[in-house]
């Protein structure tokens, strides 16, 4: 079997700290998807891949559930991703040139001041907040080919007034 690698000299891996490479490559060895690793440590798979790619911080016990898991040693993964790292959301250029991440950009600029209107109407002067959002992907069976049934679940978030 041969050793399993990520390109991390390319975008997005090259923006992010050596040791993710480290946790994208065990667990391409391991052959695990994000969900079964997220079970293993008790969280949600969208969660934990944005983890994955550094858009989301591990506790320290998270950090160790999953290094045990992928079995790789969690001083590594501590020393670079410990209390003392932080996210810099936001990964990759604008607009996106990934293919998935451009069609769901594509999909708030053609829907999105339609989204927003309609948050307006029924939840009045606010926002969807994505900091309180849970996000779940499913794959649904169609004749015509598979659906992607995407769900964003976010606290709305009036605008203050003072």
């Amino acid at each position: 079997m041969s050793q399993a690698t990520i390109p991390t000299k390319n975008a997005p891996y090259s923006e992010l700290p050596a040791i993710n490479s480290v946790l994208f490559e065990a667990k391409a060895k391991k052959g695990l998807t994000f969900d079964q690793i997220a079970k293993e440590i008790g969280k949600d798979e969208v969660w934990l891949a944005a983890a994955f790619y550094g858009q989301a911080k591990f506790s320290e016990e998270e950090l160790k559930k999953v290094a045990g898991v992928l079995g790789i040693p969690s001083a590594s993964a501590l020393g670079e991703l410990g209390n003392h790292w932080w996210p810099n959301r936001g990964l990759g250029p604008m607009p996106p040139q990934d293919p998935v991440i451009y069609r769901l950009y594509e999909g708030v600029l053609v829907y999105g001041h339609a989204i927003k209107a309609i948050i307006h109407e029924k939840f009045g002067d606010g926002i969807m907040s994505m900091i309180d959002c849970k996000i779940n992907i499913e794959k649904k069976p169609d004749p015509k080919g598979d659906r992607v049934l995407l769900t964003f679940d976010g606290k709305f978030l009036p605008y203050a007034k003072w």
